[in-house]
């Protein structure tokens, strides 16, 4: 697996769509402590059960997903006196929290699996199990039995959301999708400390980088220069070259290069990070205009979705097993290297497969 496709997993598990173990809720949120745990049992949501096997094969993936990438060492590392083991096992926690809760989600919605897709689960789990040596097994105490639970769950929390944005499809206009090219020059009008942040020029000092800033644009105006190589010489900024949509960029700098025309070259503006020369090379991009049509429809479908899956969450009852949960670790077995767990699941549930006229026989 690359490094690129290691980051995508990685960036997929951190992000989460709501806290669901605070100490106390949101408003209408119902937050009960039992006890009456099974000894196996790290958290429960209403009347669905979390098992410590379940975790360890999330925790246990992603683990080796990062080893492959960063080596070993990256264990050392840690922020703010928090280690990247306690980060990981938190976002893990609230990844799989997530999908159990759009499980319930599913269930409360009338939403199931139909028989090709629970053979589908079936095979991704016997595929996943076979993959696995005995340490791996033993370690991470997983059954065929767990992994087809949590292919089912996984499953389900992504058709609930497929069906409740099925209908979501907002008209994007080409002018609020419009993706434009500029070329620009940046003249910084800050520093930064030994700590990295930006320490902002005196009044003087900004003067002179404006006064810079204006001479260098009549340069460009008055000679005719090639401007994509003499931004190349003068510029602060290592991208000559920036392509975006509104809403991307700073406020001033992309007001500015809107009201551009192909070939035209702005005054100098004044940015968060100092003074530009903004010249317009394509005023509308159909192909990336197009595909960014697709980015803000997708978007507003995951905000629809997020409201529905928000109203849910603050009705659901929660509680972790505090003691079991601060004892599960990451497992250090030079013998334990699995991390194909989401990788065997998309081999199966890839729309090119559901989509797909095949016969999947009964295990």
């Amino acid at each position: 697996m690359n490094k690129k496709k290691i980051l995508i997993v990685a960036a997929a598990v951190i992000v989460l769509l709501g806290v669901l173990f605070a100490a106390c809720g949101r408003d209408g949120t119902r937050v009960v402590f039992t006890t009456g745990f099974a000894k196996d049992e790290v958290f429960r949501i209403e009347d669905e059960s979390c098992k410590k096997a379940e975790v360890m094969v999330y925790l246990t993936t992603i683990q080796n997903q990062y080893e492959n990438v960063y080596g070993e060492e990256i264990w050392n590392a840690s922020l703010n006196d928090v280690t990247l083991e306690e980060n990981v096992k938190e976002t893990v926690l609230a990844r799989i929290a997530q999908v159990k809760t759009m499980y319930l989600l599913a269930v409360n919605k009338g939403v199931t699996l139909d028989s090709e897709e629970e053979a589908l689960v079936k095979k991704a789990a016997k595929e996943y199990v076979e993959s696995l040596n005995d340490t791996e097994i033993e370690l991470m105490d997983v059954s065929k039995e767990t992994i087809q639970k949590l292919y089912t769950e996984y499953a389900l929390a992504e058709k609930v959301y497929e069906q409740l944005i099925a209908n979501i499809n907002p008209e994007v206009s080409d002018d609020e999708a419009r993706i434009i090219t500029v070329q620009h020059i940046l003249l910084k009008t800050y520093t930064t400390d030994g700590a990295g942040k930006k320490v902002p020029f005196e009044a003087t000092a900004r003067k002179a980088v404006y006064n810079k800033a204006v001479a260098l644009r009549e340069q460009v105006v008055a000679e005719g220069v090639d401007f994509a190589e003499f931004a190349a010489q003068n510029s602060e900024d290592v991208n000559v070259t920036y392509s975006f949509g509104k809403g991307e960029m700073d406020a001033a700098f992309e007001e500015a290069a809107f009201l551009l025309e192909t070939n035209e070259i702005s005054a100098v503006v004044e940015s968060e990070s100092g003074y530009h020369i903004i010249k317009c090379i394509n005023t509308f991009d159909r192909e990336e205009t197009d595909a960014n049509k697709l980015v803000i429809v997708e978007k507003r479908r995951k905000e629809a979705f997020g409201q529905e899956y928000d109203t849910f969450v603050q009705t659901l009852a929660k509680n972790l097993n505090r003691d079991l949960w601060e004892d599960v670790e990451l497992i250090y077995d030079e013998n334990v290297t699995t991390d194909n767990f989401f990788a065997v699941y998309e081999t199966y549930f890839s729309k090119e497969n559901l989509g797909s006229e095949k016969n999947f026989s009964e295990e």
